[in-house]
């Protein structure tokens, strides 16, 4: 992992020099977007003729102790099996907070699915499974 996530940080499983955004490897098939925020991101795609959607159900993960290099790489993973399981080849970080319980302090990660396509309307879980950029 080259690039620390924040809020804003934008992934996607598949294609983004496609649509001229620079990546870097994050994971396995996962890049992180360089310098780009949702907005950005979706002026690029919908310029090429695709569809980029936001998915509306938010995903989190938690982990105890302050966020950490080590911590969040682990906590943005688990996000994108979540991302993953539902077929759709993009996230974006929302949220990070640090709480505290009974003197514990534990922190949450928060993230929207995105999905790219060529169509406007959204394919199914089973046509986004079968689809190249959701295989994994």
């Amino acid at each position: 992992m080259s690039q620390e996530v924040q809020i804003g940080t934008m992934l996607m499983s598949e294609w983004p020099a496609l649509f001229g955004l620079e990546s870097e490897p994050y994971s396995e098939r996962w890049r992180v977007l360089n310098g780009s925020d949702g907005f950005a991101v979706d002026r690029k795609i919908r310029a090429a003729g695709w569809t980029f959607f936001l998915i509306a159900s938010e995903v989190k993960a938690m982990f105890l102790g302050l966020p950490g290099a080590k911590k969040m790489q682990h906590a943005v993973n688990s996000l994108l099996d979540k991302a993953s399981n539902g077929n759709f080849n993009g996230l974006e970080i929302t949220g990070i907070s640090t709480k505290r319980f009974l003197g514990f302090r534990y922190s949450i990660i928060s993230a929207h699915s995105r999905h790219v396509q060529r169509t406007c309307y959204m394919d199914s879980a089973e046509v986004r499974r079968d689809a190249v950029w959701a295989r994994g």
